[in-house]
Order: structure tokens, then C-alpha cells, then sequence
């Protein structure tokens, strides 16, 4: 008895002693996976960081340029280019294609050296210096020169425009209270003031369109613009300069109002981006100074008529609402989540009115695959590159062509290759969904956006990207580095309208300083009604009807031309 009680304790202890064993066993299993977790997850923290750390390493100090070796990815994925390739030629050679199309662009290729630069040949001023031998000038012949050229420069100066309105005297009617005088009474008349768009202000509409430009073209501060003047001896100080832009500004935005409104009505495709700047805020009670506030200005393409700027003090969807109310066509912008709002169908004039449709941007999906692809270096990443620089070949190659024939184009060969890359990037996405990092950012932004991105394929209008409107937000972006920020968002909406006016003169071709000039001496005389005949696109029709002799006069009576007949004129504003 005692023995078997003896050893159902030790075969307890001995269960118990297991039992132990396994709990602590099962312990430190849940501790191992814990730690094995969290060892996993800040490894991914730390490769994420590693990532995102070589990322802002190349933004800060590498060259902007989206730049990568297509000979290595075609070494490296010669398969997927030979499936593209033979893909694309095959359906070339089986569709019939579209008639009349012109020669393919030449291949580029260094220019060939043209010598020194003929300074001869060019339309400039000339002056001419002579360089005599005083041992044998007047005891020998001269039978010519041996000339050469040289590019010199003259600095052009401010002017004194003298307003000499004419004083006349006039001899006035006797009364008949009078009649019995026999001396004549005399009246004097001077000619009535011209009208102006600032009232007696100082400067002329030359040097207003001078300052305007430099500043909102070239990006020249008004206080350096200030000290350029003090150097030729001209007194005009930075604050008188803000004041003129501010006006000035505000006042012509009823032509970029009239231009928007157009776009509205009758653009294909609208583009549009957005970049920030600083606003000064107005001082506390105490005289204390505030730190700057940002602002937003936009921009907005209308196919190839007009080119308009909008300040927006809040970059939000309400803001973008407003922009685009009423305009049912094509917007093409990056994939910002305040731009969902008009897709949507928030942006209606009416409540039976089609919302817009998105067209994406190609470039932007590169932009993460190229982050992904040198920064993560990821070899999907780096294919997807490589399918990418062929669509984009194919644009190139393409670009001569008329809308139409550009169209087919796309369909018998970019399609194919557009369905063949969304199939492979939804394989690519379902491997990476689940992490996070810039492969996975890449893959899911060409998934989300498919539908905006093969946008383009639905007319021969549609560009593949919308870097003409990052292009046109260039000078902004270059610019605030030197006049740092806008004194308050009056300010900054009235520089919206002078950035409208200048892009839109480059897009005409137009000189800016001319325009502005000549728009600053016309806009006075001008009926309300018909502010969209001074916009950039229609202003070399409208010119060619004013009397020469008035615009050649800075100050000065304008005769406004008849409207033109009802099916040449612009739409009215």
C-alpha cells in the first residue's frame, strides 16, 4: 500500500513537472513569435526608413530628372521586350492602317557644328567703329575695311513722357444784356484728360507693363527692380511698384474672368495643377508679426486657347468645385484627393448635367515606379519602367500626327500594351498589397487609377501627361525663391491675373511687355461686353482694327472698333 501510494506521488510530481515544462515551453513559443514579430516589423520599419531616407538623399542631391539606363532594363528584362515588340508589330502589320499618315520624326542626333555665329545676318541695331593708322592715315590710299563683328549692349533707360494737352481760347456769345459792349469775351478750353486706368498716377503704361513683367515673367523682386532703377537714376521706391501690381492686376482680371468663362463653355480637356506660396498675415493688435500662411495657385489649360491662373486660399475640394462649376468635358490632373469631389459630380451647374471625366497622368504613375525602382530597386518596379518607356516611344513617334490618326494609332497598338501592362501590375499588386513602401505605393496607385490612366486612349486629343500644366507652374515655383511671399491674397489674386495674361501671350506668342502696354491703354475705353476680344487669343485680330496712330500714342484717345459680325466674333463674357 505504502509502495503504490509512494508512487502515484512520484508520477504526479512527475505530470506536474511536464505539465510545467510545457506550459513554460508554450510560454516562451508565444514570447519567441512576439519578439520574432516585432523583430520583423522593425526590420520593415528600418528598410522603410532606409527607403524613404535614399528617396529625399536623391531629391535633395541628385538631379531632378526622372532619368533611367533603358539599355540596362532591356538587358535585363529582354523577354518582356521582345513580347512588347513583337507584340506591337505584329498588331501594326495586321490592322490596316490609317491613311495619309506623314514620315516618322528623325531619329535625334547631335546637330552637326555651324561655325562661329553669323552676327551679320541678324536683325539688331548696329553701330559702327573705325580704327585708323595714324602713321598712315592721309599719307596713304585707303582703299576700304576688313570688318568683324562683335554682340554688344546699350542699356535702355526710363523716359520723361510729356502730357501736353492743347489750351485754347474761344471766343464765347455776347448775352444780349451785353450787346451794347463792343469788346469779344474769351474762354479758355483745354482738351479733356485722356482716360486712364489709374487715375493721375505717375507711371505711364509702358514702365506699369516693364515692372509687371519682370516680376511675374522673369521673377525679378520689385525691391531689386527698385535698386536697378536708383542705378539709371530713377526714384521709384518698391512700395509704389506692390500698389500698381495690385491694381493693375485686379482691374484685367475681368478679361481672364471672360477667358475662363470661355473654357467653361467650350474646352475639350481642361489640365490643371497646383503649387503652393507663402501669404504675409496681417499684424496682432500689438504690432507682433505672424508667420506666413500658405496659399495655393492653380492652373488651368483650355486645350490650345487660353492659359488662366487661380489663387485659392485653401487647397480643398470646395475650392476646385468652384473652378471647374459647370464644365462637363475632360480634366486631366494628378490623383489628388480633392479632384474626386467633381468627378463625382459635386462641380454641376445643374443637376442633370454629366459630371467631367478623369484623365490621368502617365508621368505620375513613373514618377512612383522610378522611386521604386532606383530608390527600393525592385525588379518589377524596373520592368514596369521598361513597358512604360515603350508606350512613352510611342507617343513621341506619334506626336506629328493629327488627332484622328493619332487615335488609331493608339488603338491598334498603345491598347494592347496599356491591357497587357494593367493585367501584369494587378499580379504584381496582389504580391505586395499587404506591405508597405514604395513598391507597394507604385503598384497601388497604377491599380487605383487604371480607369483615369486609360483615359487617353479614348481620343487622339487627350495627352498621355500632364506636364505642360507642371511647365506652366514653373515660373511660380522659380520665382517665389526671390520674392519669397504675396503681401495678402488681394494681392495674390491680382498676380493670378497678371501669371494668366503673361502665360497666355507665351502660348500666342506674344510679346507680354507689349500686350500689357497696350492692354493697359485700351482697357479704359473698352465696352464691358466685349472684354474677351482683349484676351491673348483673339488680341492680334482685335489690334489690327484699332487705329495705329492711337496705339502708337501711350496716352491717349482709343476709338473702339464696331463688333464684329456675329459669326466671327468670340463668345461674349
Amino acid at each position: 500500500m505504502t509502495t503504490s501510494v509512494f508512487v502515484l506521488e512520484a508520477q504526479t510530481t512527475q505530470h506536474r513537472q511536464l505539465q510545467e515544462a510545457l506550459d513554460r515551453v508554450a510560454h516562451l513559443e508565444a514570447a519567441l513569435a512576439q519578439v520574432t514579430a516585432e523583430r520583423d516589423k522593425l526590420r520593415r520599419a528600418y528598410e522603410q526608413l532606409k527607403e524613404h531616407l535614399e528617396l529625399l538623399r536623391r531629391r535633395i542631391f541628385v538631379g531632378k530628372a526622372e532619368r533611367v539606363d533603358v539599355a540596362q532594363l532591356e538587358m535585363e528584362f529582354a523577354q518582356t521586350l521582345a513580347k512588347l515588340d513583337a507584340l506591337a508589330t505584329q498588331l501594326a502589320a495586321d490592322a490596316e492602317p490609317p491613311p495619309a499618315d506623314p514620315p516618322p520624326p528623325p531619329a535625334k542626333s547631335r546637330p552637326k557644328p555651324t561655325g562661329r555665329r553669323d552676327l551679320g545676318s541678324e536683325e539688331m541695331p548696329e553701330e559702327r567703329i573705325e580704327i585708323f593708322d595714324p602713321a598712315l592715315e592721309g599719307k596713304a590710299e585707303r582703299i576700304g575695311f576688313e570688318e568683324s563683328f562683335r554682340l554688344g549692349y546699350r542699356r535702355a533707360s526710363a523716359v520723361r513722357l510729356v502730357v501736353a494737352r492743347a489750351t485754347y481760347k474761344v471766343e464765347q456769345p455776347i448775352a444780349s444784356e451785353d450787346a451794347k459792349s463792343d469788346e469779344p469775351v474769351y474762354d479758355l478750353v483745354t482738351v479733356t484728360k485722356p482716360k486712364e486706368l489709374v487715375e493721375r498716377g505717375l507711371l505711364a503704361p509702358s514702365m506699369i507693363a516693364s515692372l509687371l513683367v519682370r516680376k511675374f515673367r522673369w521673377g525679378l523682386p520689385f525691391h531689386r527692380q527698385a535698386r536697378m532703377l536708383a542705378a539709371d537714376g530713377v526714384k521709384l521706391d518698391d512700395g509704389t511698384m506692390c500698389r500698381y501690381a495690385e491694381d493693375v492686376g485686379a482691374t484685367l482680371g475681368c478679361i481672364v474672368d471672360a477667358c475662363a468663362k470661355e473654357a467653361r463653355e467650350k474646352a475639350f480637356c481642361l489640365s490643371t495643377d497646383a503649387t503652393g506660396v507663402c501669404i504675409q498675415p496681417e499684424r496682432l493688435a500689438g504690432r507682433q508679426r505672424q508667420a506666413c500662411r500658405k496659399g495655393h495657385f492653380f492652373v488651368v489649360l483650355a486645350d490650345r486657347d487660353h492659359v488662366f491662373f487661380e489663387y485659392q486660399p485653401k487647397h480643398t475640394s470646395a475650392a476646385v468645385c468652384e473652378m471647374f462649376r459647370g464644365f462637363g468635358g475632360y480634366i486631366q490632373a494628378d490623383a489628388h484627393v480633392i479632384y474626386d469631389a467633381i468627378f463625382r459630380g459635386e462641380a454641376r451647374a445643374h443637376d442633370g448635367d454629366k459630371p467631367p471625366l478623369e484623365v490621368g497622368c502617365w508621368s505620375h504613375c513613373r514618377r512612383k515606379f522610378w522611386e521604386a525602382g532606383v530608390v527600393a530597386k525592385d525588379p518589377a518596379a524596373r520592368e514596369a519602367l521598361l513597358r512604360m518607356h515603350r508606350l512613352f516611344d510611342f507617343e513621341e513617334q506619334w506626336a506629328p500626327l493629327a488627332p484622328a490618326q493619332r487615335h488609331a494609332r493608339r488603338q491598334i497598338v498603345a491598347r494592347p500594351i496599356v491591357d497587357d501592362f494593367f493585367a501584369w501590375a494587378q499580379v504584381q499588386y496582389a504580391r505586395v498589397k499587404d506591405t508597405r513602401g514604395l513598391v507597394a505605393t507604385a503598384f497601388g496607385y497604377a491599380v487605383r487609377q487604371q480607369a483615369a490612366l486609360r483615359r487617353f486612349l479614348d481620343d487622339g486629343r487627350l495627352p498621355m501627361t500632364n506636364n505642360h500644366s507642371e511647365r506652366a507652374l514653373r515660373g511660380i515655383a522659380v520665382g517665389r525663391r526671390a520674392w519669397l511671399f504675396f503681401g495678402s491674397d488681394d494681392h495674390a489674386g491680382a498676380a493670378a491675373n497678371l501669371f494668366s495674361l503673361i502665360a497666355s501671350c507665351e502660348l500666342h506668342r506674344l510679346d507680354p511687355e507689349t500686350y500689357l502696354a497696350e492692354i493697359i491703354h485700351v482697357l479704359p475705353y473698352w465696352p464691358r461686353d466685349r472684354y474677351l476680344e482683349l484676351a491673348p487669343k483673339y488680341w492680334a485680330a482685335t489690334r489690327a482694327r484699332i487705329p495705329a496712330a492711337e496705339l502708337a500714342v501711350e496716352i491717349g484717345h482709343i476709338t473702339v472698333p464696331p463688333p464684329l459680325p456675329p459669326q466671327e466674333q468670340p463668345a461674349p463674357s
